[in-house]
């Protein structure tokens, strides 16, 4: 070992220069924020989509669509799955709690009953809704469709 070896111990010395500090510390002045500007100054915060005075984006663009105060929105299920639910469980009444418990909707969703696949089982099925064609193939299997 010799003089040329020798280097500090680990973590003893800071490779970030801190700023603000003076001129002689290399980072002085301006403290790296330039001259002048919004940037320059304390508590400047960019707000999201500001383009520098430009118009932005997104009032540039024209607005398009409608959304309705009081839509009802529900989570569809198909007959099929009721189908594959009533032959797995081996149940004959199907409700939200049901769906719930098999994992398909959470507690909070409304339920609308779809008629796509078939239904062969008798079920008396609970929900918040149902279309025409689910209600017509859950009544011709023999069961019966109880709006919530």
């Amino acid at each position: 070992m010799n003089l040329s070896n020798l280097k500090p111990a680990e973590g003893a010395t800071k490779t970030r220069k801190r700023i603000g500090r003076g001129p002689g510390s290399g980072r002085g002045g301006t403290s790296t924020r330039g001259h002048k500007g919004a940037k320059s100054r304390s508590g400047y915060s960019r707000k999201t989509g500001f383009e520098g005075g430009q118009m932005p984006l997104q009032r540039r663009l024209p607005k398009f669509g409608f959304n309705p105060l009081n839509r009802v929105e529900y989570k569809a299920i198909n007959i099929e799955t009721l189908q594959v639910l009533a032959d797995s469980l081996k149940i004959e009444k199907i409700s939200p709690e049901v769906l719930v418990n098999a994992g398909l909707i959470s507690r909070k969703h409304l339920v609308k009953i779809l008629g796509r696949g078939t239904l062969s089982a008798k079920l008396e099925v609970e929900a918040h809704a149902f279309s025409k064609s689910a209600e017509q193939a859950i009544t011709s299997a023999g069961g019966t469709a109880v709006k919530l």
